[in-house]
């Protein structure tokens, strides 16, 4: 088993989605963001499931997409590390992009 860790950075994207949905839905915004932990939980024993990140063609950057929302993670010999999630519409976050 491949522990899962999430960075500041991807728990403050979470909050940032669940305010901004919470203003049509409260009860859709929290299970959006359920939805979005619980996505990533096939990772700690298929670590490689998430495919490569287009943008970069890195094999260790992948991304597990969960409807419109692209969770980002890097993958490391020991853990797995989600380093961001965004709507698909958006632009590949900047922060994250000068991190790698």
């Amino acid at each position: 088993m491949m522990p899962v860790r999430w960075t500041p950075q991807a728990l403050e994207d979470l909050e940032a989605i669940r305010a901004y949905v919470s203003r049509d839905s409260l009860r859709y915004a929290a299970l959006l963001v359920e939805r979005l932990f619980a996505a990533v939980d096939r990772l700690e024993s298929f670590p490689e499931s998430g495919r490569i990140v287009p943008e970069f063609q890195r094999r260790d950057l992948r991304e597990v997409i969960l409807g419109s929302y692209r969770i980002v993670y890097r993958l490391h010999a020991d853990r797995a590390v989600i380093l961001t999630v965004f709507h698909g519409a958006r632009l590949f976050p900047e922060t994250v992009e000068g991190a790698l």
